[in-house]
């Protein structure tokens, strides 16, 4: 048996100057009946309006300046006031923290939340959150041996930690970079977020079997997830895959709260 159709939102806490605002979005998130709630790992906010090349395009390179709360001790936060949904970042900056410290708070979260969380990694790329927070840039190729190095010892960590996570905490990591994100997904992910249209996934599908298959792992070792395509092509993606579907979700935009409405009826239905 195939694993279910998933849902989550995602919920970016900017534009609140007050965390009861935040507090909302989570409870009404988690009232839909999402199976995932995501928030992200970002000081400041940038606005993706595309991609290109499998890295953002932003409408404006300075970041803006919105109110936001520091995203993991939100997710904490989320972490208690929520009882069903699995939590996480999409996705956590492997250069914003030390990577053991990071495992310890992704342990403890897991530990406030029931075994509820996920932990999401990336490379990093938004250069302002590393300038204005004195954190080194670096170039492309060094923030990936960083993320490497970061998960092998995230992992190290995790079976050091007493007490232990409460479950094998699942990694999930976003990007679609065939040559250096792909192979640590093959090693390292229970996720793989990605994006793009279906040839494109199919592609890169066909590349992390073999990847998997050289790290001995099983082919369906990885769950695929996807920005939601909205429902006319819903089907498309599950048929080349994709079981777990991302939406934005904030209160008082009424097309975001009816879509996450959408994409859920459709999940039950297709779930059975």
């Amino acid at each position: 048996m195939g694993r279910p159709i998933r849902i989550s939102l995602f919920i970016p806490p900017t534009r609140f100057d007050n965390y009861g605002a935040v507090r909302d979005q989570v409870k009404a998130a988690e009232d839909t009946g999402a199976d995932i709630l995501l928030g992200f790992d970002h000081f400041f906010a940038p606005e993706v309006v595309g991609f290109e090349n499998d890295r953002p395009v932003l409408a404006d390179p300075q970041p803006l300046d919105l109110p936001n709360f520091e995203p993991l001790t939100a997710l904490a936060a989320w972490a208690e006031q929520t009882s069903r949904a699995e939590l996480g970042l999409l996705v956590t900056g492997i250069g914003y923290r030390n990577p053991d410290l990071l495992a310890d708070i992704a342990r403890t979260i897991d530990h406030i939340s029931g075994g509820r969380h996920i932990l999401g990694l990336g490379a990093g790329w938004y250069k302002p959150d590393y300038d204005e927070y004195g954190y080194e840039f670096g170039t492309f190729t060094t923030r990936f041996q960083l993320f490497e190095e970061g998960l092998e010892r995230i992992k190290a960590r995790f079976a050091k930690l007493n007490p232990a996570p409460l479950r094998q905490i699942p990694i999930l990591i976003g990007g679609t970079g065939e040559k250096k994100t792909l192979p640590l997904v093959a090693k390292y992910a229970d996720i793989w977020h990605s994006f793009g249209d279906i040839p494109s996934l199919q592609r890169r599908k066909d590349i992390l079997a073999g990847l998997l298959e050289q790290n001995n792992r099983p082919a369906d070792a990885v769950e695929l997830a996807q920005e939601w395509p909205g429902i006319e092509q819903a089907d498309a993606y599950v048929a080349a895959g994709v079981t777990l579907f991302k939406l934005d979700y904030r209160l008082g935009e009424d097309k975001t709260v009816e879509q996450a409405r959408e994409a859920i009826a459709w999940r039950d239905k297709t779930n059975g």
